[in-house]
């Protein structure tokens, strides 16, 4: 898909919920955000989740569907070591790829200020470490950079080239401030290249035809549902709070309705399966 094909769209999900309803929307791939995964814990997101709290998030979520999973693998969580380790650990757990950053651990939300970077030697070598631990050749690697909020787009660009020279499968170019950055990245990268589109982030907002018009591969969109959600779950307690009437049952989906996007008719048909033996 990433070959061929239009731009590949990949919303944020953070749980089963969200992965069902985005598979059920229509989406190719589904992308598993780390800020929406600290957020189920109650977290930001500043690099507080250990590999295994990623990875377990992530089986979940391939466990209740059937279309690619990218998911978030922050620094790699430590050095090549690590690196080894969690690329073993998310390719057991079905996902389909991961990007690892250039970030000091703990990392910090890339659309937030204040991050620090490790070496470009360090980078590259965790790109390299990342490579040679895979064992499906179809698990793509995606070498993401946060550099261009710190020493600037050149070095950024630097940085995710030097990672694509060392075998990495897809650029990331974290946070452009405007779009002659957004373009500049298309251009002067040597390789696909991924967008992030982060609601109220440093980006300007893009729409999926106008990236894909420049060139860009892949978006994922990590806040698509987790900002709804947090802004409606507000809406309604607030609403709740005031006026001390819960919502109305004609507003919301029927308990029933409820169940059946989230696989009861499945299950339903298990009730009866087993019964009477097979002739």
């Amino acid at each position: 898909m990433l070959k061929d094909g239009p731009l590949l769209a990949a919303p944020g999900v953070y749980d089963g919920i969200t992965a069902r309803l985005a598979e059920q929307a229509g989406f190719r791939a589904l992308y598993m955000t780390g800020a929406g995964t600290a957020a189920t814990y109650g977290l930001p997101d500043y690099g507080l989740l250990t590999m295994t709290e990623m990875v377990a998030n992530a089986a979940r979520i391939v466990a209740c569907t059937s279309v690619p999973l990218i998911a978030d693998a922050d620094t790699g969580f430590g050095n090549e070591l690590n690196v080894t380790r969690a690329v073993n650990a998310y390719e057991q757990a079905g996902v389909a790829g991961i990007h690892i950053e250039d970030q000091v651990s703990p990392k910090r939300c890339g659309h937030l200020d204040g991050k620090e970077l490790v070496s470009v030697k360090e980078f590259v070598a965790k790109i390299r470490a990342a490579l040679a631990a895979r064992r499906d050749p179809d698990f793509v690697l995606i070498a993401r950079t946060d550099a261009n909020g710190v020493n600037g787009l050149d070095d950024a660009i630097s940085r995710v080239n030097a990672a694509l020279d060392a075998g990495a499968d897809l650029a990331f170019v974290e946070a452009p401030h405007d779009r002659d950055q957004i373009s500049a990245i298309a251009r002067s990268v040597r390789g696909p290249c991924l967008f992030n589109v982060v609601r109220g982030g440093k980006s300007p907002d893009m729409s999926l035809p106008e990236l894909e018009e420049l060139g860009y591969r892949l978006a994922i969109m990590p806040s698509l549902l987790l900002a709804s959600v947090m802004q409606t779950c507000e809406r309604e307690l607030a609403a709740l709070r005031e006026t001390g009437v819960p919502p109305a049952s004609s507003t919301a989906l029927t308990a029933k309705e409820r169940f059946r996007r989230m696989g009861a008719e499945e299950w339903d048909a298990l009730r009866t399966r087993f019964l009477d033996p097979p002739r």
